[in-house]
């Protein structure tokens, strides 16, 4: 018998650890190659990791909730002998034997924030310490050197070297990250420290001072909320920590305006019905509502590029990409795969990309890269019954469409002989929250007139 490691896996380019979320085997259980057999959440995506080998599992040294670097040893399968295969990618860095395991964590401060898919946290100034690494990580840290030559220690190279997402938001916000105790591998900085931070009332941008309205010891960004009795408290999955981080950088970083068209979609809701029976038998994919909006909107888009821009401080980034994210409602947590160069796909196109990506963000199949990139964003609260919202803005772009709920409404239209008469309609209100630094009100009306346009002739077009 031999034994084979099992390492925890490199989701990205730039992610640099993961948290081990769950175990789908326990110690004595056998394991067939590519079987899942543990669950893994990154700040990109949540996986489910299979085994590159058939065995059985032996021994378990990462537990659940444990956060530690690519390439640690998690666990050892049991195997025949020649049955090994590497596991760990050969760009990594040489794993530690063992990591000790480390304290449960507390639950996470409500004004902690989001998903999928932006960078993460520093505490320091008035906010909370930072978890300290865990000894096998700093033992792992310190192992390597002590300094660059310049004075320098690993410590404050690891922090500058944090992901060029955390350095960015350090510096809009004015913060040395090298001047920082992270939570991260060797104290690296990462998307929780920077927020966590932030929110505490660090950085230049967060200059206000405490309410005279908050309590004592508080300042204006906490609240102090404990447990009651008979309260049950558990503490947030990853992906919602995750989905807190980003929804409030989000909301910071961009000047959120919204506006409201009530678009008729008559026209194409007969359409579908006519072609819905023939394409679902060609096919195998239901033909919704969404793969139509998608490509007006992507056809939208290139007539005001404005809404499918990225900003830096002084300059105005018009993506010649069309990638539209689609947030997904999972049972434990929001996700937004992306449909990559959605302009150059058909409605049957659409279609399958859209019910691949579902079907995939639900039994966590989902790769980093499809969780990233988008330059549109597109949510549907409308299936659980919302007439309208204000959807947050996801960072790195300057625009996102949320649909209401589609349905039948009276409405007085002019008669054949311009007479006013009344008909109903198949219609729903869609919302565009806007970031008005680059978008102004006129542009983001413009957009949604054309996208108006296009969906109540779609019909005529198609015909």
């Amino acid at each position: 018998m031999a034994r084979v490691d099992v390492v925890m896996p490199q989701m990205g380019e730039s992610i640099a650890e993961g948290t081990l979320s769950k175990w789908l085997k326990k110690v004595g259980d056998v394991v067939k190659r590519d079987e899942p057999i543990f669950e893994i959440s990154t700040d990109k995506v949540d996986a489910e990791i299979p085994a590159s080998t058939s065995g059985t599992l032996a021994e378990i040294i990462v537990q659940e909730g444990q956060t530690v670097p690519v390439s640690t040893v998690v666990a050892r399968l049991e195997t025949e002998v020649g049955a090994a295969v590497p596991v760990s990618s050969p760009d990594a860095a040489p794993a530690p034997a063992k990591v000790e395991p480390a304290k449960t964590a507390a639950p996470a401060a409500p004004a902690a924030a989001q998903a999928a898919a932006v960078g993460g946290a520093a505490r320091g100034g008035g906010g909370p310490p930072a978890k300290p690494a865990s000894r096998g990580t700093q033992a792992t840290a310190t192992s390597s050197g002590s300094g660059d030559g310049n004075g320098n220690s690993l410590e404050d190279r690891l922090r500058t070297k944090s992901s060029p997402l955390v350095r960015k938001i350090a510096a809009e916000h004015g913060v040395e990250i090298a001047g920082m105790q992270g939570s991260g591998i060797a104290g690296r900085v990462t998307k929780r420290d920077i927020m966590h931070f932030l929110e505490s009332g660090g950085g230049v941008a967060s200059t206000s001072r405490p309410s005279m309205h908050a309590p004592a010891g508080l300042d204006s960004h906490g609240v102090d909320v404990q447990p009651w009795a008979g309260d049950k408290v558990e503490n947030m999955s990853k992906i919602r920590q995750l989905t807190s981080d980003h929804m409030v950088l989000a909301r910071r970083h961009a000047a959120h305006v919204t506006s409201f068209f009530e678009i008729d979609l008559t026209r194409v809701s007969r359409l579908r019905q006519k072609m819905r029976a023939q394409f679902e038998a060609q096919t195998g994919q239901k033909l919704t509502y969404l793969p139509f909006i998608i490509r007006v909107v992507v056809d939208a888009l290139k007539q005001h590029p404005v809404l499918n821009a990225a900003h830096t401080d002084t300059q105005v980034i018009y993506r010649k990409q069309y990638n539209i994210g689609i947030a997904v409602a999972l049972d434990w947590g929001l996700i937004v795969p992306v449909i990559k160069q959605a302009d150059d796909l058909s409605l049957s196109g659409l279609t399958k990309a859209l019910n691949d990506l579902a079907d995939r963000a639900r039994t966590k199949r989902l790769k980093p890269d499809e969780v990233q990139g988008a330059t549109f964003t597109i949510t549907n609260p409308g299936v659980f019954g919302s007439l309208a919202g204000t959807p947050i803005i996801p960072a790195g772009t300057s625009a996102i469409l949320g649909l209401g709920a589609i349905e039948k409404r009276t409405k007085v239209m002019a008669g054949p002989d311009g007479e006013d008469v009344i008909a109903i309609r198949t219609c729903a209100y869609f919302s565009l929250s806007f970031d008005h630094r680059i978008v102004d009100g006129a542009d983001a009306d413009k957009f949604l007139a054309t996208v108006k346009r296009g969906l109540e002739t779609y019909a005529d077009a198609e015909g």
